[in-house]
């Protein structure tokens, strides 16, 4: 099983970054215990042969000694550059987020500079392993030269949520009204997201940081409701749900990265050593549905789920946009219908 993974990969068959067979999968093509198929995965993980992905699975990681290739120059001015796939469009340059190999001379450390170094930390570690003096270590400055440029930590988090926001491009050439234009631009908004999961934790909807790119953001989907016959609150409600709805979907990602790296084992393998206990429980006969679920072939995969709670909501604005459109017609007077 594992030697037939192995030489799969080898043989390229199963490309980089292509998943690899979930532990369910497994189980069903070499006939094996769910405990047995978990430790051939841990296996190929302990050979650096595959990797896991929070929200996607197991996939075969890049071959030992690989070099990525150069991201390309930027002008000095403009800071250090990267370059980022979209899932809405081409990709695009943003500013890197790769920390430098030496220490940035103070005279050209910036609040661009710093920020680009904060996310860096933030998207491999997690706001829990921010901090000033941490940002200083990777940039090999003093932590004191940091806030010439950013006030304190709360203001840097601001800035990386203004920069992660910037990454954040409206849908282009989308026909047919309102809803592939909020489709679109909700599903770039999840697409930032995944890149950065600190944003589920960092950004605030009942206290709304004062984020311009945010803000660019906002009037784009309030623009997009505009001509729907909402009430300008309604609208207001409407954007803020579905701006909570992509944070909620989100704020799994974080806390399962940090779950993995203690336990060692990806959201698969863990419940697969539940799954014995879990099946004890439901089989009592007191949860009839859960057993039904318990039993069926069900992998969890947080963007499919991210897709069909999308799909609820557009299909749940679709049918009030169609009441107040009624509404308004059996409101205008006969010679104006």
């Amino acid at each position: 099983m594992a030697g037939d993974l192995r030489r799969r990969i080898a043989a390229g068959e199963l490309a980089p970054g292509e998943r690899v067979p979930s532990t369910r999968a497994i189980t069903r093509e070499w006939g094996v215990a769910i405990a047995t198929a978990s430790r051939a995965l841990a296996a190929l993980r302990a050979e650096g042969l595959v990797r896991v992905v929070p929200g996607v699975g197991t996939v075969v990681a890049e071959p030992v000694g690989r070099v990525p290739e150069p991201a390309p120059a930027a002008p000095p001015a403009a800071g250090p550059r990267r370059t980022v796939p979209s899932r809405t469009g081409p990709s695009r340059t943003v500013p890197s987020r790769t920390g430098p190999a030496r220490a940035v001379p103070e005279e050209a450390l910036g609040p661009d500079r710093i920020v680009a170094a904060a996310m860096d930390v933030a998207d491999a570690e997690g706001l829990a392993g921010l901090s000033m003096r941490r940002i200083a270590t990777a940039l090999g400055v003093a932590p004191m030269a940091l806030y010439r440029h950013v006030s304190d930590k709360d203001d840097l988090v601001v800035r990386m949520l203004d920069a992660a926001m910037g990454e954040w491009r409206a849908p282009v050439d989308v026909a047919g009204g309102w809803r592939p234009r909020l489709d679109g631009g909700v599903r770039a908004l999840w697409a930032a997201f995944r890149r950065h999961p600190w944003m589920a934790q960092a950004l605030s909807v009942t206290r709304p940081q004062a984020i311009p790119a945010g803000m660019a953001y906002s009037e784009w989907v309030l623009a997009t409701l505009d001509g729907q016959r909402v009430e300008a609150v309604e609208a207001f409600d409407i954007h803020l749900t579905l701006i909570n709805y992509v944070r909620g979907a989100a704020a799994v990602l974080e806390p399962e990265r940090d779950a993995e790296a203690a336990s060692g084992l990806d959201n698969e393998a863990w419940l697969a050593e539940q799954e014995p206990g879990l099946a004890a429980l439901v089989g009592s006969g007191r949860f009839p549905l859960l057993q039904r679920m318990v039993t069926t072939d069900y992998d969890l995969d947080v963007d499919a789920l991210f897709e069909r709670g999308l799909l609820l909501l557009l299909d749940g604005l679709a049918v009030q946009f169609d009441r107040i459109a009624d509404a308004s017609r059996t409101a205008a007077p006969p010679w104006a219908r």
